[in-house]
Parts: C-alpha cells; structure tokens; sequence
C-alpha cells in the first residue's frame, strides 16, 4: 500500500460507483446521522457485506465531506462614492462570508475595481444570489465571479 502522502485522489461521479461503493457511502451515512448505531445495523440495512463496508469505508467519501475550505473570488466595479466599501463589504458579511482578501484599485474616472476572495464555508444562501444582492446595489455597476475553488 502506498504512503498516505503518495496516493492520489480523483472525484467521479456517484453514477460511475460500484453498487458497493454507493452502498458503503449510504451505510456511512446512516452511522453519521445517527439513523443506526452500529456498523452491522448499518450495512444490514443497505444490504451489504462488512467486508465491503470495511474495504471501502477509508475510501469512498462524498465530496462535500473532504472540501474543507470554499474560496470564491469576485471581481466588482463600483462609482466611486464615499462609503460603498464600507455597504459592499457589509452586504458581504451578512452572508456569513468571511472575506479573505481585498483589493481595491485607486479611482479613476470615478470608477474603482474590488477583488474579493471570500471564504464561502458558511454561507447562508445561494452563489448566484449573493451576486444578484451585490449587483442590487446602487454603486455596483458590474460584478462577477472570477474564480470559485472547490464550489
């Protein structure tokens, strides 16, 4: 067996699965949801072998569960008016998005560029929601997703 350090990973999709794989992850769920509370309680019920469960349980994982950190990036351009900072950023938070980075571009022509790169693990609503809130705003004349790792 290789080294933790040397194996590789891929994602597939669940319909490529072996019927044990898809089975393993059911049977894993139900112990995590507290729906059973033992493994042969668990694989009895999705109609599986332990010896499956057991070969496949350290390596099948639904993707959700190993994406630890969701980082978004936005590209925005906003007027340049006093205080809209201050409204984007809040807009941002109220998310529950903690933002990471910002980068904000001197005005020219009464017009500045913000890159954000927000954390997005704990936002309470949607992607596309979030960008139709900030286009919503007054001084925001465009904005855009520019990069969203592990989305």
């Amino acid at each position: 067996m290789k080294n933790v350090a040397d194996q590789r990973y891929y994602l597939v999709r669940e319909d490529v699965l072996t019927d044990a794989m898809q089975k393993t992850l059911d049977a894993k769920y139900l112990l995590q949801t507290g729906a059973v509370s033992s493994i042969w309680d668990a694989v009895k019920q999705v109609d599986l072998s332990r010896s499956a469960f057991y070969k496949y349980r350290d390596a099948v994982f639904p993707f959700h569960s190993i994406v630890q950190e969701r980082i978004l990036t936005v590209f925005l351009q906003l007027e340049d008016r006093k205080g809209t900072l201050a409204r984007l950023l809040s807009t941002v938070t109220d998310t529950h998005c903690n933002i990471l980075t910002i980068h904000q571009t001197i005005p020219i022509q009464g017009r500045a560029n913000v890159t954000l790169s927000l954390d997005v693990t704990a936002m309470d609503i949607e992607l596309d929601d979030l960008i139709q809130q900030l286009k919503k705003l007054d001084f925001v004349e465009s904005a855009e997703v520019i990069s969203s790792g592990a989305l």
